[in-house]
């Protein structure tokens, strides 16, 4: 998300200061490589980049195939094999074991459904989208399709009228059919001369409800936010809960415990943090967040202190289930400090939402991103 974020802010400057861009996306990935498939740059006509699409070792090469888009006006896709052992040859040196499917594409600010406007358009509310880009391997020196469309809920955007009928209605079919998948996807299409189509499913980004305005909390905002997470401060101190201490909050509530809640939003990408240091006002808060069953509630201080928040609200009646409560909040990482222990916290509930089980990517058995 954070990512994207650059990438629309330098799209903007080169579209005021009529800058001519690419966008270079990564669309397929056969084996292993350092980014995946979603994974975009920018490119300017001036050669500046914003994102990537490798871990630096494919931006150069790909800097120059991105202008040779931009000056000929005409989308292309670019294939890198790293399984070749001789892929210095290249003058790249990936050091990894794949095949990588770049799709390229001149960015047309007159056209309000160019690849970034797209993308804008998905994180404009907080529902998962699927963007569609179309490419062929087999015909990869000819121009792409490209990207042509965002469903959004229920609503599509784009310019799904490029497509012959009959390749259209197949993508239209395919596009319903994946409202509910978790991971993007590419759809190989036989019938049509091996087209590929790239389903890419986007979330809204990870948002944190942090009740809790103390010094402590200063760090983790503002590295969840470098991550291009959404942080809502909440804390019934005014003159703690101010924007000049938490700059990188997206909003700020401030009011008493049995009021704030009520003045959230949640989703499936929402969690709450519970760093207030005030027991009363957290036994108030996590009665009302239970009935929103979010995917990560995390509760700051010892075990014995969230065991207590149960006994209290199961003697008050309230069946409190523990299943995705997290108290003592963090990862064990061996974290001091209000930084270290951000970190922890922030580890776990990308672990959490991701539904992964931590450990040393070391130990993994097979390619990193199985």
């Amino acid at each position: 998300m954070k990512e994207f974020q650059l990438i629309l802010e330098a799209y903007k400057i080169y579209e005021k200061t009529n800058i001519k861009s690419a966008l270079a996306t990564v669309v397929k990935v056969d084996g292993s490589a350092y980014r995946r498939p979603g994974a975009r740059m920018l490119v300017s006509e001036n050669g500046d980049l914003t994102g990537a699409i490798s871990g630096g070792c494919l931006e150069g090469d790909a800097l120059r195939k991105a202008q040779s888009v931009i000056f000929q006006n005409q989308s292309m896709l670019v294939t890198y094999d790293t399984t070749d052992e001789d892929d210095q040859k290249f003058g790249i040196g990936l050091g990894c074991n794949g095949i990588i499917q770049i799709l390229m594409e001149p960015i047309d600010y007159q056209n309000k459904s160019n690849p970034i406007l797209l993308l804008e358009k998905a994180f404009e509310e907080r529902l998962d989208s699927t963007l569609i880009s179309i490419f062929s391997i087999k015909n990869s020196r000819s121009a792409q399709i490209g990207t042509i469309g965002l469903r959004k809920g229920e609503e599509l955007f784009g310019d799904f009228n490029q497509l012959d009928d009959s390749i259209k209605t197949r993508v239209l079919s395919d596009l319903n059919h994946s409202v509910d998948q978790i991971d993007s996807a590419v759809h190989i299409y036989k019938a049509f001369d091996d087209l590929h189509v790239f389903f890419e499913v986007i979330k809204p980004p990870i948002r944190i409800c942090l009740f809790g305005a103390g010094n402590d909390t200063i760090p983790l905002c503002k590295m969840a936010s470098f991550l291009g997470w959404e942080v809502v401060l909440i804390d019934g101190r005014k003159q703690y809960a101010t924007k000049e201490r938490f700059e990188h909050a997206s909003a700020i509530v401030v009011g008493p415990a049995d009021e704030v809640v009520s003045q959230l939003e949640f989703d499936q990408n929402t969690v709450a943090l519970l760093m207030t240091h005030n027991f009363e006002y957290e036994v108030k808060v996590l009665e009302q967040l239970l009935p929103f069953s979010l995917p990560y509630i995390g509760i700051l201080g010892p075990k014995k202190k969230s065991l207590k928040l149960f006994e209290r609200l199961e003697n008050q009646g309230v069946n409190v289930n523990q299943e995705h409560i997290y108290g003592p909040v963090g990862l064990n990482i061996g974290a001091e400090g209000a930084e270290e222990i951000a970190l922890s916290i922030l580890a776990e509930i990308k672990t959490v939402l991701m539904q992964k089980e931590p450990y040393s990517l070391r130990d993994k058995k097979g390619s990193i991103h199985d």
